[in-house]
C-alpha cells in the first residue's frame, strides 16, 4: 500500500511559479512511476507530467518548456516545478504512482491540492 500526500498548491497570478510536492509512504517507492495529473471544473483527469523509475520524463504539449517534473527517491517525494503559469491551468492537481508487476497494476492517488492562476 502507497499513501501520497500533496503539498504546495495555492493561489499565484498569471506568468508566477509555483512547486507542488507529492511525499509517498513505503520503501519502494523508487519502482514507482510517479505522474502529476490535474482536472479543471467540466473537464476530464489530464497527466500534466510523468517521471518513470527509471527517471524519464514525459510532459503534455501543454505544459512543454514550462513544467518539470523531478523525483528525489531519498526522499520518496516527487515534485511539479510550474513556471509562467496560466489561467488555463487553473485545476486541482494529483499525485499518482504506478507499478506493473507481472500481470498486476498497483495504483495510487494522492487526494489532490488545487491551483489556480488569477489576477
Amino acid at each position: 500500500q502507497v499513501q501520497l500526500v500533496e503539498s504546495g498548491g495555492g493561489l499565484v497570478q498569471p506568468g508566477g511559479s509555483l512547486r507542488l510536492s507529492c511525499a509517498a509512504s513505503g520503501n519502494i517507492f523508487s519502482h514507482y512511476a510517479m505522474g502529476w495529473y490535474r482536472q479543471a471544473p467540466g473537464k476530464q483527469r489530464e497527466l500534466v507530467a510523468l517521471v518513470t523509475a527509471g527517471g524519464s520524463t514525459n510532459y503534455a504539449d501543454s505544459v512543454q518548456g514550462r513544467f518539470t517534473i523531478s523525483r528525489d527517491n531519498a526522499k520518496n517525494t516527487v515534485y511539479l516545478q510550474m513556471d509562467s503559469l496560466k489561467p488555463e491551468d487553473t485545476a486541482v492537481y494529483y499525485c499518482h504512482a504506478r507499478r506493473t508487476l507481472s500481470t498486476y497494476v498497483y495504483e495510487y492517488w494522492g487526494q489532490g491540492t488545487q491551483v489556480t492562476v488569477s489576477s
